[in-house]
């Protein structure tokens, strides 16, 4: 074995178990966000419970509430996504696009009233959930619709088939 290919494939392994410990790393951060956001989200929803009126639960505190579990769901995709990477090193593009989905909507929930004052935001708003939507439909129908080429077919002319 050369010298340089040795050398190439010793720095190759040294960034792969690098990129591994990060994605640990990450992992692990992540968890305790999440950790963290639940225990928030039950002391927060315990105490709207026992000590909130009928009138205020269906005001500002539901939609806080609401924000509160969307934003667990987010880093709970999050970190799907960081352990996928971990299991195959192929990052899903159908999960980011789902992560990033449930982030647009949990703004879109969370907007705070007077934000129809805001017709840009809304605009850009409206635009990412639109690009999105089509982006996540885009890969879902390339992921569904096998072509010849992936069957391992190739391409074949008319010519071929008229025997």
């Amino acid at each position: 074995m050369s010298g340089p290919t040795r050398s190439k494939r010793t720095f190759l392994g040294f960034v792969d178990a690098g990129e591994r410990e990060v994605a640990r790393l990450l992992t692990l951060i992540t968890s305790v966000v999440i950790a963290a956001a639940i225990i928030q989200l039950m002391i927060s929803l315990g105490s709207k419970l026992l000590t909130g009126s009928a009138a205020t639960w269906l005001g500002d505190d539901l939609i806080k509430i609401l924000g509160d579990l969307l934003t667990v769901l987010i880093a709970l995709e999050v970190l799907q996504n960081i352990t996928s990477y971990l299991r195959r090193h192929v990052v899903q593009i159908e999960l980011v696009l789902v992560t990033a989905l449930t982030a647009v909507a949990r703004k879109v929930i969370v907007l705070p009233s007077g934000a129809e004052n805001k017709p840009q935001l809304l605009v850009g708003l409206g635009i990412a959930v639109v690009s999105l939507s089509a982006a996540y439909w885009l890969v879902k129908r390339a992921n569904a619709t096998p072509t010849k080429t992936r069957l391992g077919r190739g391409s074949t002319s008319k010519l071929e088939h008229q025997d």
